[in-house]
């Protein structure tokens, strides 16, 4: 495992990341105020970019079956120290068998290891995210095993629990995840977000009618140059590019302005480069086709959804790992132009900040996003918590220096060399032969 990095002295709440992604709930709890000051993550891909732009804290490339708390604490800067938070989604699944003991269903051991972990550090609160899908029927058996089992190890559960939908948050996105919140008992319970913004081309009750609407999709990307002339951006994914006037959504994630409930560390970079933007080459069969394709409608061979500039993005999905094919999810076509959408363009609809880089290649890139929950959405949740611990989050004052570039590069065998792990600890990915 390479050295970790050395701390900063900060009297912002401290909290814990696991089944962490390339980052995008660590970032969303960073901007609410939050040093998370270690992160667990499997796949040394993910962790080898979470590593690029979280350069401050420690991440962990290891099987969340294999790690204790112990190891998490003394391993990483928090020692000693209590810890306020700790939040994560792990993968779910096993939900065909529905029956008594679903925690013990091997499938499910990973969230069995979520709550392993919250009993191990002991943090005064935890968030755990997951699919919508958890709530539906019989699947609501597990979600009341899980809060049983958070309540043997001396948790209580806001209940009801809640779906959130991003696009109520000032995301660009249609995306609803099941949000648990809790926290031990001698302590108060958080409360769910109150939505700030309500969805353009959407029914809202009228409670929310009087909120600011949502950024659209032509909002987000708006700013952004056409791809098409910068041919470089066939052999990589940045190029030095003229950008175009931006929303305030966009100046936001280039970080010309600055929310004021914004507490995130200020990143280095060059604002004046695009990144994460490599292009697709598509057959002129297709880009006919994605032409003709209305707005708001689905292509109906490729079966690709192309954007409604007025309204929301479809919900960004990951496509399937590496083990069952690697198989890209279907990407949206963008909104004037007839092609899929860059990744850059997804991280945009997904409000993460332009300095945020992926992985280089395009299949981990959308990967990477698909997986992680909008850091807004993220922020919004974590914004809740702080109001208990009674601390007023510090803004950091200088920027840090993001990871090193070559880590964007590297192939799994690279990322696993440098954690000193498996290759194999993901599934190769197996790729379809082109006829």
């Amino acid at each position: 495992m390479p050295d970790q990095p050395n701390t900063i002295q900060s009297k912002r709440p401290i909290a814990v990341d696991l089944f962490a992604g390339a980052g995008g709930m660590t970032l969303g709890f960073e901007q609410a105020g939050f040093d998370v000051l270690a992160a667990v993550e499997i796949d040394p891909i993910h962790c080898i970019v979470h590593d690029y732009n979280f350069p401050l804290w420690s991440v962990f490339c290891q099987d969340i079956t294999t790690i204790s708390g112990e190891f998490i604490r003394y391993h990483s800067s928090i020692k000693k120290r209590e810890i306020d938070l700790v939040f994560g989604g792990p993968p779910c699944q096993g939900f065909s068998l529905i029956g008594k003991r679903l925690l013990e269903d091997p499938r499910n051991l990973l969230v069995f290891h979520f709550v392993r972990i919250v009993s191990e550090l002991q943090p005064k609160y935890f968030v755990f995210e997951n699919v919508k899908g958890m709530v539906s029927g019989q699947h609501q058996t597990f979600i009341q095993e899980l809060i049983h089992k958070f309540g043997y190890y001396g948790y209580k559960v806001r209940q009801p629990y809640q779906v959130l939908n991003a696009a109520y948050y000032g995301v660009p996105q249609n995306r609803e995840r099941l949000f648990l919140l809790g926290c031990r008992e001698d302590l108060p319970l958080p409360n769910y977000p109150e939505p700030t913004f309500k969805p353009p081309l959407s029914k809202v009750t009228k409670c929310y009618s009087h909120l600011p609407s949502t950024p659209t999709v032509r909002e987000a990307l708006q700013d952004l140059p056409e791809i098409e002339n910068y041919p470089e951006l066939c052999q990589q994914d940045w190029a030095d590019v003229d950008f175009h006037r931006p929303s305030f959504y966009g100046k936001m994630l280039r970080g010309i302005v600055k929310k004021s409930d914004n507490y995130s560390y200020p990143r280095q970079y060059n604002s004046q480069l695009l990144t994460s933007s490599l292009r697709t080459e598509h057959t002129q069969e297709s880009i006919e086709r994605f032409a003709q394709t209305p707005p708001g409608k689905t292509e109906p061979i490729s079966r690709f959804h192309k954007l409604n500039p007025d309204g929301l993005c479809n919900t960004l999905r990951a496509g399937t790992p590496s083990s069952r094919g690697a198989y890209t999810s279907p990407r949206p076509i963008h909104p004037f132009t007839p092609r899929c959408i860059t990744v850059r363009e997804a991280a945009r609809l997904h409000s993460y900040p332009d300095w945020f880089r992926f992985h280089a290649t395009k299949w981990h890139g959308f990967r990477q996003i698909g997986n992680s929950v909008p850091p807004l959405l993220a922020q919004a949740v974590a914004g809740e918590i702080v109001k208990l611990l009674n601390v007023k989050p510090e803004k950091p004052e200088g920027k840090i220096e993001l990871g090193d570039e070559a880590f964007l590069r590297f192939d799994m065998s690279q990322a696993a060399k440098y954690y000193g792990v498996n290759s194999d600890v993901i599934a190769p990915r197996n790729r379809k032969k082109k006829s």
